[in-house]
């Protein structure tokens, strides 16, 4: 039986990459069904994703190999097994937009992943997350237990095998020490605004300079507050006929729509980081 699998790497850029790639896929049966290359001229380095199925090896006696392949090549290399949903935790507070969102593409086979937990530092959504059978953690936050609390976070997303942690509006800011443990798995989604109109309340400050441009960003969360490397991001145009109201909606729907893609690309290992920005294979 053939199994399918998902391999991505990044090296210095040469000739001859794609050809050694191919040439050792076909060496040990994979059919190529799937691949994508990209050669940042700025850097230097060279991306590739590649798509295979293969019949003849197991995920860690392909891995074995690739690890003497790719060596001097200096390749940084993830071989994933396409036919496993990534393993997921969502955090969300109080607006259960994007949350919601998630939780139907998932059910509806729309988004590659296995919503392991939800965390929250409210009870709002703890009926929701019971209707799709998942746990509810309610997780409160105060200046005095912050530390306990990403404590309990992390043995939650450990314990479940998180591949991936979504913070679909989850307004609490996450410790540097937390952050660098996520490096890489862990996805944020907000307003196109910044550094423009923070705090509270961004919309209507948006209403009261009469923006014209409603916008939202998905990046990967670092130590560095909203200043990750971008994911995806989308806009939807406004006029002076929007209220405050309407800008919300418009910014909950866009905010929504771009987790989604962010969320399914990286779950579909089609994102790979390129210092502080990122390539992504669709």
């Amino acid at each position: 039986m053939n199994h399918a699998y998902i391999l991505t790497l990044s090296c210095p850029d040469r000739p001859g990459i794609v050809h050694a790639v191919s040439g050792f896929l076909f060496e040990y049966g994979g059919n190529i069904e799937e691949a994508a290359q990209y050669n940042d001229h700025g850097t230097g380095l060279f991306f590739m994703r590649v798509q295979f199925a293969c019949d003849q090896l197991t995920h860690d006696g392909l891995s074995s190999r690739l690890a003497a392949f790719a060596a001097p090549f200096g390749m940084a290399w993830k071989l994933h097994d396409s036919a496993q949903p990534m393993r997921t935790v969502i955090l969300v507070s109080k607006e259960g937009h994007c949350l919601n969102d998630l939780l139907f593409r998932w059910k509806s086979r729309l988004l590659p992943i296995d919503v392991r937990a939800i965390i929250s530092n409210h009870r709002e959504f703890y009926q929701l997350a019971a209707s799709y059978n998942i746990p509810f953690h309610h997780l409160p936050v105060t200046a005095g237990t912050k530390a306990q609390v990403e404590a309990r976070q992390l043995e939650i997303i450990e314990a479940e095998g998180a591949e991936l942690v979504v913070l679909a509006r989850y307004m609490q800011i996450l410790s540097n020490d937390l952050c660098k443990k996520l490096d890489g798995r862990a996805i944020n989604i907000h307003h196109s605004f910044l550094p423009s109109f923070k705090g509270a309340k961004p919309y209507t400050q948006a209403h009261e300079r009469g923006v014209k441009l409603i916008g939202a960003t998905a990046h990967y969360v670092t130590a560095d507050l909203d200043e990750g490397p971008i994911i995806e991001q989308d806009v939807a145009r406004a006029d002076h006929g929007k209220t405050v109201e309407d800008l919300t909606a418009m910014g909950r729907d866009t905010e929504s729509q771009v987790l989604a893609r962010a969320v399914k690309w990286h779950s579909e290992h089609r994102v790979v980081l390129n210092g502080h920005k990122t390539v992504i294979f669709k």
